[in-house]
């Protein structure tokens, strides 16, 4: 029996009294995958992103190893809710235009000392003070670094289009417009490297796109290292007692954590590792969050058809953003239908071994979106559910 073969029949087990859909978590796999990052991360804190997780049981599990500090947020609303449960170190990764959120944050002393928030531009500290409400609780500030890799002059460029602060003198600016306003605090900054954290520089069948990849990541990272230090040196000149300094992302771990002026690193697809960190040369982790979706039809031989499963993650719409059939092996999506809202039909030898009420169990592209589509996530030790866990909207938040 292969392992993937092993782990079909453990998560059958561990399942047998529940009807699909159902998504779980592989503790095993989990806690492996935490200790990964840590070792990579040598001995510098990983600050999770719950975007990643979506299940406040599972963020409070991580949190509670060693080697993990903090939450990064992908909501003000979130951010506060996160705070108001408990977490009391919550930075919010993206800037918010949530006025009544702000309002909130202005009021309450407990939630202003547990969440810090991004800006990038002036504009958004003018409608924070708009949005105080009366509010005189000094709110906690990051900046945002554009990370992005630009050559001939900026005429070719690589990265997520985030912020529009590039050069420290451009930082030191935005700190300094932190710092004579009265009622904010600069406390951190914050740098992602998506184009290297979060692209697989190992593509199936692709050897010369992987050696592309691996060529820019590399001129990236060097770069980065260095105008990221000079913008930690210029933001200290205007902020001599900043807290954090915050990069990296699940696949750049190790690298970002080399870098002297980073403080901690950011994570959370690595917990879970859904297909799209399966593509990398620095680290292999383990499948830890799948989902089951139950045999409902065989029109024919080879051939059998699943109740739902088209998921399709967030991102530049393609192939790699689908679920992909992955217990038993060998199954594949008919080219003319895909994955479906309520129907899909999968192909190969073993859908002829598989009978109506049967699993086939899906990997998701991207880590936490999965449970945008579950209540609840059932948390499997060995071969046996031992705790179910609602997922943020289970617990009734949608917050994107």
């Amino acid at each position: 029996m292969t392992p993937r073969a092993a782990d079909r029949a453990r998560y059958d087990r561990a399942t047998a009294h529940l009807d699909a859909p159902v998504a779980i978590v592989d503790l095993d796999a989990f806690d492996a995958n935490a200790d990964d990052l840590v070792r990579r991360a040598g001995g510098k804190p990983i600050r999770v992103a719950s975007k990643s997780v979506r299940c406040r049981a599972l963020l409070e599990r991580v949190l509670a190893r060693d080697g993990f500090a903090g939450i990064m947020s992908f909501t003000l609303a979130e951010s506060l809710w996160l705070a108001r449960s408990g977490f009391e170190d919550v930075l919010l990764a993206y800037p918010s235009a949530d006025r009544a959120a702000f309002a909130e944050l202005a009021h309450d002393p407990k939630l202003a000392a547990a969440v810090t928030v991004m800006v990038d531009d002036p504009a958004q500290l003018r409608l924070m003070d708009d949005a105080r409400d009366g509010g005189r609780e000094e709110i906690r500030v990051c900046l945002e670094l554009d990370t992005s890799w630009q050559v001939l002059g900026g005429r070719v460029r690589v990265g997520a289009r985030r912020s529009p602060l590039r050069s420290p003198a451009q930082v030191a600016d935005m700190a300094r417009s932190v710092a004579w306003r009265p009622g904010f605090r600069l406390v951190g900054l914050m740098a992602y490297e998506g184009h290297v954290a979060g692209v697989g520089d190992a593509v199936a069948g692709r050897p010369v796109r992987s050696r592309a990849i691996r060529l820019m990541q590399a001129a990236a990272r060097k770069e980065l290292a260095v105008r990221r230090a000079e913008v930690v040196r210029a933001v200290r000149t205007v902020a001599p007692d900043l807290e954090f300094v915050n990069g990296g992302g699940t696949g750049s771990v190790q690298h970002t954590a080399a870098e002297r002026a980073v403080t901690e690193i950011a994570a959370g697809s690595g917990l879970y590792v859904p297909r799209l960190f399966d593509n990398y040369t620095s680290f292999t982790g383990r499948p830890a969050a799948l989902f089951a979706q139950p045999v409902v039809r065989r029109p024919g031989v080879g051939v059998v058809t699943v109740l739902g499963g088209g998921y399709p993650a967030s991102g530049a719409p393609g192939a790699d953003r689908l679920p992909v059939p992955y217990l038993p092996e060998g199954l594949r999506y008919d080219p003319q239908e895909g994955p479906g809202e309520v129907q899909t039909p999968l192909l190969g030898a073993p859908a002829d071994d598989l009978l109506i009420g049967d699993k086939v169990w899906f990997r998701h592209a991207k880590a936490g979106e999965l449970c945008e589509r579950f209540d609840v996530l059932r948390l499997v030790e060995g071969d046996t559910v031992t705790a179910t866990a609602p997922t943020y909207r289970g617990e009734g938040y949608t917050f994107l």
